[in-house]
């Protein structure tokens, strides 16, 4: 079969696998498609020190069940979540699933973007692989995971109604993070980014207003006028730009919070004023990944429409031009949000 690995930094193959089979409490998908995150853009950079996998926002529908595996039948359209906590650890006690020692540990293989992938056992016993809904589409359930990353984050910071939110950087993730907060409560939500194509998109049905991040002051001018001066109460890092967090804590007010939520670029380095941090309250939080409870509440919400993502999908390649879809993606001026297609799909 095919599927398309990191062959090294700078250059993603398609190459000829074994195809998966399943063993006991495991499953095999036949991929229908699966959208490229902006950490897997980072990983083809060489910024991403996690794991080398890509491919980990797939649906596609069950082709196999090993042995033990209930729930789950052969045909079965499904999204399957990549990394799962133990739920027995200090860091799940404390509700920070994706810091769980062991979140990492699993993963498909040979990743996403594969005719077919393999679910482990330890992924399927703990309810990561999710069946989708007659109503959800196959590039609804490709925006899955990054819009659970959204509301891992948006729960994790705390949105109390009417919260004024900055998000520097609207991509995919960053326009989800819009959205999301838009359904959940917020009040006004401003966006700031240098490609038109992706203000534009930020400004159906989530940010209120956006400008081009390169003059700050413009970004500043904004926060200052939409709230009175006094400065947002949470700013969203979603790029992996170091000069974003800077820019962010300027835009908060006093006891607000910045959520790096975006990849930063390995190696960087924050360098603020801790005595003005801790004079002014501000909080920095950073918010990693999702889980499938969080997947599973953001499929609830696409399926009673309180939150539409299908418009974000801006292109489909089929999975031998994988090489071509990341160039593509990596483009802000071009495209959006970019998805392979596999054997499974039909649009």
């Amino acid at each position: 079969m095919k599927a398309g690995l990191l062959a090294a930094p700078g250059r993603i193959s398609v190459e000829d696998r074994p195809q998966p089979e399943a063993g006991p409490g495991e499953v095999v998908v036949t991929m229908a498609a699966c959208g490229i995150c902006g950490s897997d853009l980072e990983k083809v950079k060489g910024n991403y020190r996690a794991t080398q996998v890509i491919g980990h926002e797939p649906v596609g529908t069950v082709a196999a069940v090993g042995a033990g595996v209930t729930g789950l039948a052969v045909g079965a359209r499904v999204f399957a979540h990549h990394h799962v906590p133990c739920y027995a650890c200090p860091a799940c006690f404390a509700g920070a699933y994706t810091y769980c020692p062991s979140y990492t540990k699993t993963n498909l293989d040979p990743g996403g973007f594969a005719e077919q992938f393999r679910v482990p056992a330890t992924n399927v016993s703990r309810g990561a692989v999710l069946p989708l809904a007659p109503a959800i589409s196959w590039e609804d359930g490709a925006l899955l995971e990054p819009a659970g990353c959204a509301l891992t984050a948006l729960r994790t910071v705390g949105l109390p109604p009417g919260t004024s939110v900055m998000i520097l950087g609207l991509g995919p993730v960053g326009i989800l993070y819009a959205r999301l907060a838009r359904t959940l409560g917020a009040g006004w939500i401003g966006g700031a980014d240098p490609s038109n194509l992706r203000r534009t998109a930020a400004g159906r049905k989530g940010a209120d207003t956006s400008v081009d991040p390169r003059n700050a002051e413009k970004v500043r001018q904004l926060v200052q006028l939409a709230t009175g001066g006094r400065g947002v109460d949470l700013a969203v890092v979603a790029t992996s730009a170091p000069s974003a967090v800077p820019l962010a804590v300027s835009l908060v007010r006093r006891g607000g919070t910045v959520n790096l939520f975006g990849l930063p670029e390995a190696g960087s380095h924050l360098e603020e004023d801790l005595q003005q941090l801790y004079l002014r309250g501000i909080r920095i939080l950073p918010t990693y990944a999702t889980t499938e409870r969080d997947i599973a509440e953001v499929h609830s919400l696409l399926s009673a429409k309180r939150l539409e993502v299908r418009d974000l999908v801006t292109h489909h390649f089929p999975l031998d031009k994988l090489p071509d879809a990341f160039q593509l993606a990596a483009q802000p001026e071009k495209a959006l949000k970019v998805i392979a297609t596999g054997p499974a799909f039909s649009g």
